[in-house]
């Protein structure tokens, strides 16, 4: 037991950071790594895809789809300028992302921190928006939605939403349609501002070669460090009860051969469950990881390539988890991995398997945080999920085989269940 706890801390102890909460609320996580060179930011907000009606300050304010993509654009250009324009001029690489429950900007560099850390801060304090810069992105984000349009794999996970929800937001596309950007304004972009890029729903995350105070000093210097009045915000989604909306759907695409995905609607994961959101990352590979035997078999049979897998996708008031690939027989592949959660619901989980992909996750956890991009996102993201690394770690240490199989009777149900499929155009 003493050698067992003693692994845990020494885990725990890998993945720790240091942090504080400014004054105005926000939370800046800093993972000093002594002998790296590079520096990596993330500057990121709880506000994603799937915030779509909101109360600000008493007034209820609803979003089209896309509104948070969209946005994510927008933060880039200024008065003065492009950021990307700035960023060319220190050597850094800069980039941000939208997903369904967060937007976050990232600079990697290897010098002049102090001063990337300053654009980073100041383009997305300092949101500026006009009818005519909106027309113009609206043009630009256009064209992505299109391309989103030609990837099967978007058009797969979006198909297979559409089955599991009849009114949660996660139905809609992160970029929206050029219908929906077509109706934004200013004024909504700012209500969106004013609402979710207010320090205190937001984290500054950074690792490499840098330090905390370093960090701290940048917030200071951008309007970051002092307290200031906090806006009245509620969120409200639709709930979503009742029989699945679809329970299959088939598609054509110019692709090689079939792609496909079973999925299942859970019980939304409350905030801060780290619990119950471990083990919805942990069923699908129980289920058909690498390491189990119904993997093997299907990729003994030709039935799977590797990219084959299962994943869980949680978001405020939704969860997912969901197996997807691509295999000249999808049916049957399909087949197979619900008669092994029925197996697995039925004889339960093998105990050493249940070790095994444990240790993998432990394994990849502590492997992301010997890289510099990788530690000062992971850190970042579970602040967002209301937890820590160490928490992380604390808790996945503490599931046992009985928790996994508790989990198998409640969770993957056949009821809850939809399959969507690509098929190749002739």
């Amino acid at each position: 037991m003493r050698e067992l706890q003693a692994i845990r801390q020494k885990a725990a102890d890998a993945v720790n950071c240091q942090s504080v909460t400014l004054p105005s609320g926000l939370t800046v996580l800093c993972r000093t790594m002594p002998g790296y060179s590079s520096v990596h930011a993330m500057y990121a907000t709880n506000f994603g895809s799937v915030v779509r009606e909101f109360t600000l300050n008493g007034r209820r304010i609803s979003l089209p789809a896309g509104t948070a993509h969209f946005l994510e654009h927008k933060m880039f250009e200024s008065e003065q300028g492009d950021a990307f324009d700035l960023y060319a001029r220190t050597g850094a690489s800069a980039n941000a992302f939208t997903g369904y429950d967060r937007t976050c900007y990232i600079f990697t560099s290897t010098r002049k921190t102090d001063e990337n850390l300053d654009i980073l801060l100041n383009m997305v304090g300092h949101p500026w928006f006009t009818e005519a810069t909106i027309a113009k992105e609206q043009g630009i984000i256009g064209q992505e939605i299109k391309m989103y349009d030609d990837s099967p794999d978007w058009r797969l996970l979006n198909a297979l939403f559409r089955c599991l929800y009849r009114a949660h937001p996660i139905r809609d596309d992160i970029a929206g349609t050029t219908q929906s950007i077509a109706r934004l304004t200013p004024e909504l972009l700012y209500a969106c501002t004013d609402a979710f890029y207010r320090p205190g729903n937001m984290v500054l995350s950074v690792a490499g070669n840098i330090t905390l105070d370093q960090a701290v000093e940048a917030c200071r210097r951008n309007g970051l460090h002092d307290a200031a009045p906090q806006p009245e915000v509620a969120i409200h989604f639709p709930e979503e009860t009742g029989e699945l909306p679809s329970r299959e759907a088939t598609l054509t695409m110019p692709v090689n051969k079939p792609c496909f995905a079973l999925g299942y609607r859970e019980q939304p994961i409350a905030p801060g469950d780290t619990r119950s959101e471990i083990l919805a990352d942990l069923l699908p590979d129980l289920v058909c990881g690498g390491l189990t035997g119904l993997y093997r078999q299907l990729y003994d049979a030709a039935l799977v390539n590797p990219e084959f897998s299962g994943d869980s996708l949680s978001a405020d008031g939704c969860c997912v988890i969901a197996f997807t690939g691509e295999s000249e027989e999808p049916r049957k592949v399909a087949a197979m991995v619900r008669q092994e959660i029925a197996r697995l619901r039925r004889d339960g989980v093998d105990p050493e398997l249940f070790t095994l992909v444990k240790n993998q996750m432990y394994g990849e956890l502590l492997a992301d945080m010997e890289c510099v991009d990788d530690a000062a996102e992971e850190i970042g993201m579970a602040f967002l999920k209301g937890r820590t690394l160490a928490q992380e770690i604390e808790t996945l240490a503490a599931l046992t085989v009985e928790d996994a199989n508790a989990a198998f009777q409640t969770m993957l149900l056949d009821d809850n269940c939809a399959y969507v499929q690509i098929n190749p155009q002739e």
